[in-house]
This record gives structure tokens, sequence and C-alpha cells, in this order.
């Protein structure tokens, strides 16, 4: 739970002094979407191990 705090924290911190609404909306829906892909690729490992995929050729 401190971890995520911290996280939240630095988060809004960097969101704070901004004073361009634009762009500081367009950065925190940019930073969602990198969070749902990091999230969408660590599914898509975990199903693989799960299934018994052979990650070499050989």
């Amino acid at each position: 739970m401190e971890k995520f705090l911290l996280i939240k924290e630095i988060y809004f911190e960097a969101f704070r002094n901004w004073r361009n609404i634009i762009l500081e909306n367009y950065f925190k829906v940019f930073s969602w979407i990198c969070f749902l892909l990091i999230g969408l690729v660590l599914y898509a490992f975990v199903f693989r191990i799960s299934t018994g995929f052979s990650f070499s050729n050989l």
C-alpha cells in the first residue's frame, strides 16, 4: 500500500502546477493508456505461461 501511495503522490505532483488544461488532460490520458498497455502485456505473458507455451524454437 505504501508503494501505491508513493506512485499516487508522484503522479499528482507531476500534474499539480500545470496551467494548460488540454496538455494536462492529454498527458493524463496518455499515461492511463500506457498503464493499460503494460497490463495487457503482463496478462498475455501470464496467459502464455499458464497454458504451457514453449518459448524456444528447438
